[in-house]
């Protein structure tokens, strides 16, 4: 068996690292500097990109849900990951439907991945319909301004971060999950080429949500913690805090004892999959007790995302349109 090259501490870490680009330019960037962003075509701008395919791989497909039916069964998947397969704490309503669902489903758009080789009936007599396997929920700033603000907002404070790049569009990326069985490479490309999609069809220059750690011990994820505090924390001028009432320390461990191969593993694939689109991370962890998590902020600067994964979906997201 051959054996692999062995990577040095600070390659390893190179690897992981979002890039960062001149703080100056970060600071002043505007839609038309650095990533491209072509328009997505005036089809989808007519209709908001609910009616259009936002890509295909083989049975898979990826567009926004179109009608609340769509939505409801989005709920009812994210309800079989975080409540049945993991260990979120349902209260009576949610146990009752069999639904995960808050206020803001109402007004986000949700961007759902359909199976179209597994029919399934909502209904005992209902018309079977493709299968919706993967699901994350979008909310653009705009929409947020007027129905209450962020969801993220309930963790960390990003108002400091929206007031202080008033010239930038935020778009919030949360309750993402995928169905077991499609935890694979292609169902993670199609959901990320319908987010990329929806990026250029709204003129998105910077993503924001939480990504979640199973477990509410911080303690015993010192090491990927202290991982994310050294080598990936956010920048002064995009640094956000977590609310001081619900702040957890990240930096356990001094940079020179942590373990790098030993934090990677431990990493989640989602948190890895944004630091190797170029993510930051915020300042401090937050845990979340009805969920099971500890969550850590993601933030994604459109300008900043690695240029590998750019030309990998296309400029105009045309890698996987269908």
């Amino acid at each position: 068996m051959r054996q692999q090259a062995k990577l040095s501490p600070a390659r390893l870490v190179r690897k992981f690292m979002p890039v960062h680009r001149d703080s100056a330019r970060l600071g002043g960037w505007l839609p038309g500097q650095g990533v491209a962003l072509p328009s997505a075509g005036p089809e989808a701008a007519r209709n908001g990109g609910a009616s259009v395919s936002l890509g295909r791989i083989g049975s898979l497909e990826v567009r926004l849900a179109r009608k609340a039916s769509e939505i409801k069964r989005a709920q009812e998947l994210r309800y079989q990951v975080f409540y049945e397969e993991m260990s979120a704490i349902a209260d009576g309503q949610t146990l009752a439907s069999g639904r995960d669902a808050d206020a803001f489903d109402e007004f986000c758009d949700h961007l759902l991945v359909f199976d179209h080789d597994v029919a399934e009936r909502a209904k005992p007599f209902g018309r079977r319909k493709p299968r919706i396997v993967a699901t994350y929920r979008l909310l653009r700033q705009s929409v947020a301004e007027r129905f209450g603000g962020f969801y993220t907002a309930g963790e960390y404070d990003i108002q400091t971060l929206l007031d202080g790049k008033p010239e930038l569009n935020f778009l919030e990326l949360g309750r993402s999950c995928v169905l077991k069985p499609y935890r694979t490479k292609r169902t993670v490309e199609l959901l990320w080429h319908g987010i990329w999609a929806y990026v250029l069809m709204h003129g998105i220059d910077a993503m924001i949500g939480c990504a979640s750690f199973e477990g509410t011990d911080p303690d015993r994820l010192a090491v990927p913690l202290s991982y994310l505090h050294h080598f990936a924390r956010a920048p002064e001028e995009w640094r956000v805090r977590a609310l001081d009432e619900r702040y957890v320390e990240m930096n356990r461990l001094p940079a020179s004892e942590v373990d790098l191969r030993g934090a990677l593993r431990e990493m989640p694939p989602l948190i890895k999959g944004y630091l190797r689109l170029g993510a930051h991370i915020g300042d401090g962890a937050v845990v979340d007790h009805q969920f099971g998590t500890t969550d850590v902020l993601i933030i994604v600067p459109v300008a900043s995302l690695n240029s590998r994964y750019v030309n990998y979906y296309g400029s105009g997201a045309e890698r996987f349109a269908s």
